[in-house]
């Protein structure tokens, strides 16, 4: 009997990365840059990169603010607007706190 007869037949696939609370400005900026590359094995989503970036500046992140302003020029508007609903529901859910 081989591996792949022994495995389950469900493949478990790695999680994408998503923000935690506990992420500073840094860190959510390097995450949203693997959102808007495709790097560490996240799909290229410009919205969730938006939203990330965003996530970031409140947090502190200039070069967050950078990039968030360059995506948006990058992105329709109705991308742009989902992108800021979902960092309202990420903020409005507790997950975030805003940098002083």
């Amino acid at each position: 009997m081989n591996a792949q007869e022994t495995a389950p037949e469900a493949i478990e696939t790695a999680a994408l990365p998503l923000p935690t609370p506990d992420m500073d400005g840094d860190a959510l900026f390097r995450l949203g840059l693997a959102y808007s590359t495709g790097l560490d094995g996240c799909p290229i989503d410009r919205v969730s990169a938006h939203m990330i970036f965003n996530l970031a500046a409140m947090k502190g992140s200039i070069e967050a603010r950078d990039y968030r302003r360059e995506m948006s020029q990058e992105m329709d508007h109705d991308e742009l607007a989902e992108a800021q609903r979902a960092a309202r529901r990420w903020i409005d859910s507790g997950s975030t706190s805003i940098a002083a």
